[in-house]
């Protein structure tokens, strides 16, 4: 048993990383747009980038369009390590508790928790990755550092910046899967459940995309003021790379942060960049978890393959 667990558990965080390695890889652009333009805190007169498209033309007018891509070698390291890691956990988590519960299906509070615990393991080993990459987005086009230098300009304690909102962002991800779950119980609800070694049920790719999609966009309205703090904590500053001073700790905590948006921006403020962020969130998450579940099927039968391979080849050396 605990052998098809770790199988199981495997299978999900292999497919799943899969993915989000393709999906952040085709709308990183995006994902660099929209983080530079969440970043930026002015008033409506003073604001560089009035629009998400302003950051795409300020690319092309400098001729730095490829620096749109800058800090993707970070990104999809991040983003590799951090959903193998959420989806192994969660996995694991869900058959734990429908083992040690004896339930036959996980109800939707239940549900939220397993989530939020593979979500909070996620962002502590991460987190100075995701710390880099930001940094990388919102530097200037042209400069930006690579990621040890990112990583050492400052103590390894400012690696860990906006950690205390990463953690409580894994209310997103815990949403987002728990509907998108839910979701796909309901449709599956009526086909025969799959035996004991048999492949998982699998939707089609058009109904995992629009499941996605759905999922994420009620995890990111409910997340939003929070998802624009830890930008805004973890970018770097507007004269990055032009002088050695360090950059002020106190403009960066959660509620100096609070503070600048409310004085500058106003209540809207909180939400600036919500299209962009649902947009490139949406995205992105449907085509991680459309690819998840088309490659999820090969991935269990390889990984059946393989412990087949590893069972009979122990049969063979204790027989000789």
């Amino acid at each position: 048993m605990g052998l098809d667990l770790d199988l199981e558990s495997i299978s999900e965080a292999t497919s799943g990383a899969v993915g989000s390695l393709v999906s952040t890889t085709l709308l990183y652009p995006l994902d660099t747009c929209k983080t530079r333009y969440q970043a930026e805190v002015r008033g409506n007169g003073r604001a560089k980038y009035r629009n998400l498209s302003d950051v795409f033309w300020e690319a092309i007018s400098t001729r730095q369009v490829l620096s749109l891509y800058q800090g993707l070698e970070t990104k999809n390291l991040q983003s590799f390590i951090a959903q193998f890691v959420y989806f192994y956990g969660y996995s694991y988590f869900k058959r734990l508790y429908v083992e040690t519960s004896g339930v036959k299906s996980i109800g939707t509070r239940a549900n939220l928790v397993l989530a939020a615990a593979a979500g909070a393991c996620t962002a502590i080993l991460t987190q100075p990755l995701d710390t880099a990459s930001s940094r990388m987005q919102t530097s200037a086009f042209g400069k930006s550092k690579g990621l040890w230098k990112t990583l050492t300009d400052g103590s390894w304690i400012d690696a860990f910046d906006g950690l205390g909102i990463s953690l409580l962002l894994t209310a997103n991800p815990a949403i987002q899967y728990t509907v998108f779950d839910q979701l796909k119980l309901r449709l599956l609800k009526g086909k025969d459940k799959s035996g004991k070694g048999s492949l998982p049920e699998a939707l089609s790719a058009f109904t995992a995309f629009v499941l996605g999609a759905v999922s994420k966009t009620v995890a990111t309205v409910l997340t939003y003021p929070a998802i624009r703090c830890k930008v805004m904590i973890q970018a770097a500053d507007e004269d990055d790379g032009k002088t050695k001073n360090p950059r002020p700790k106190s403009s960066k905590t959660i509620p100096a942060v609070l503070c600048a948006i409310w004085k500058r921006e106003g209540i809207l403020g909180f939400f600036k960049g919500l299209h962009a962020q649902i947009l490139k969130t949406v995205l992105s998450s449907a085509l991680l978890l459309m690819i998840k579940e088309k490659i999820s099927a090969a991935t269990w039968v390889l990984l059946l393959s393989i412990r087949r391979s590893l069972l009979l080849t122990r049969g063979r050396l204790k027989s000789a």
